[in-house]
């Protein structure tokens, strides 16, 4: 079974969009979970310490009782011995009526677990309560006397609310009477305590879903920016590319045009010339061929040199064209014939330094390259007054490149009327293929340097920065 495979085929544009959005996206994720792990971890410092002054409060108020407890009963317990059984009647007696509160009161266990004082919840009184657990299996009674037999302190547990029988977390904390063995404490129901710590925690946790609300909607409306921005641009760049595309249709038209006038201008200056001169010289042939003259052979002899010629320049119009020499030999024979076709039409010394190049560049570079040559000739021809033109083709590591030297006058963009036709074309031959085009002219001469990437260097292709002549 054939595998298919799917490919995501994106635009410039949408490539552009993703480009700026997927950094920004995970920039503003890495942002939100930073943030909201550092107001977790702050929230939860500051609940526990919240939650900790809260219950170091309920302590205090806790030891304030115990010390009014104490106070209450030190003038029977003081003076009473171990087995002063009406003392320890009065003692509790005192701490059962000692209530604060709707939930608040005294107790008192011995150390062998036995309830002796539990006025809300008077069920209890009596029974020894040492293994009583509360509703999560914490040990209520017997971590109490532990705590009372060695001097006293705090325990949490759950204890039904004497107001509700509700279950609650409650903190007691008790003191231990020796010689009368027994545990006397209080306890302070906590469960405002955990209620205020949730609904801090539950504000912290409405501020955090905020701040992700709040960065998702930054992090939207950015992406909208970004969005509606791409937008804008790729707009522009396509009215500047169908603006562009307008120019260069016109201007290939034009060029069109202009090639088509150059070959009509050939053939009839040149080859209709040529062809209505053979025409004469046959009629005049036809006519003594008819009268029996003697010199029909010399008479002949001029159509014969007229279409010797005519060939000559249906050849050099084809080569103008498309020279065979680029296709058959290379890119270095046919420059070397363009010069010494230019030297003996204008007289202007040429002069090639080139390497091996016949099967060194594409088909595309080496055409590119001998455009440019052809129309920098014509150039330095109709405008340099130059006497000597040196042309140069080296191949290097990074491509190729070619330098067309004269000797002329120069010229500036003030003599020329601007940038011409000739080379916006050289210009943009080197632009399509991915090359450069410089040109430096001064009174002493003018510099063309066309330049082409290593993509079209074919493989074992030369490289040596050197030339050859």
């Amino acid at each position: 079974m054939d595998r298919q495979r799917f490919q995501l085929n994106l635009t410039y544009g949408q490539k552009i969009f993703f480009l700026a959005t997927v950094p920004l996206v995970l920039a503003m994720g890495s942002i939100a979970g930073l943030v909201a792990y550092q107001a977790r971890q702050l929230a939860e410092d500051e609940i526990a310490f919240l939650e900790e002054t809260l219950l170091e409060a309920k302590q205090g108020e806790l030891r304030n009782y115990m010390a009014l407890a104490r106070n209450a009963i030190y003038h029977i317990y003081g003076p009473a011995g171990p087995d002063d059984q009406e003392a320890k009647n009065r003692a509790t007696q005192i701490l059962a009526a000692m209530t604060y509160g709707k939930d608040g009161f005294f107790f008192v266990y011995d150390y062998d677990g036995v309830n002796l004082v539990s006025p809300k919840q008077t069920d209890l009184i009596g029974r020894n309560l040492i293994d009583l657990t509360d509703g999560s299996g914490t040990p209520v009674v017997e971590p109490l006397i532990a705590l009372a037999r060695n001097g006293g302190g705090y325990h949490e547990y759950v204890w039904p609310k004497p107001s509700s029988a509700e279950e609650s977390p409650i903190v007691s904390y008790v003191i231990g009477l020796q010689d009368w063995q027994w545990a006397i404490g209080t306890g302070i129901f906590i469960d405002d305590v955990r209620a205020h710590v949730a609904v801090k925690r539950a504000e912290m946790e409405a501020r955090i879903k905020d701040t992700f609300v709040w960065i998702a909607a930054i992090t939207l409306i950015f992406l909208i920016g970004v969005f509606a921005s791409g937008m804008l641009i790729n707009l522009r760049e396509r009215r500047l590319a169908d603006s562009k595309l307008a120019v260069l249709t016109q201007r290939i038209v034009h060029t069109q045009e202009e090639e088509r006038a150059r070959v009509a201008r050939e053939l009839h200056d040149s080859i209709s010339q040529i062809l209505v001169s053979i025409r004469y010289g046959l009629e005049l042939a036809k006519r003594k061929i008819k009268t029996g003259a003697d010199d029909l052979e010399s008479t002949l002899q001029k159509p014969s040199e007229g279409l010797t010629l005519a060939i000559k320049e249906v050849r050099r119009i084809s080569r103008d064209l498309r020279p065979g020499a680029l296709d058959d030999l290379g890119l270095s024979p046919a420059l070397k014939s363009l010069a010494e076709e230019f030297q003996e039409r204008t007289g202007i010394v040429t002069r090639v330094d080139t390497v091996a190049v016949r099967n060194s560049l594409s088909v595309e570079g080496k055409t590119a390259l001998f455009r440019v040559a052809q129309e920098a000739l014509t150039n330095v021809e109709r405008h340099s007054a130059a006497t000597e033109v040196v042309l140069r083709v080296i191949l290097h590591r990074s491509g190729a490149s070619m330098t067309i030297t004269d000797n002329g006058c120069g010229f500036t963009p003030s003599r020329r009327g601007g940038t011409g036709i000739g080379q916006r074309n050289m210009a943009e031959r080197m632009e399509h293929l991915g090359g450069t085009f410089r040109i430096s002219s001064s009174t002493r001469g003018t510099r063309i340097e066309a330049s082409l990437p290593a993509c079209h260097l074919m493989s074992g292709a030369p490289t040596e920065q050197r030339k050859f002549a």
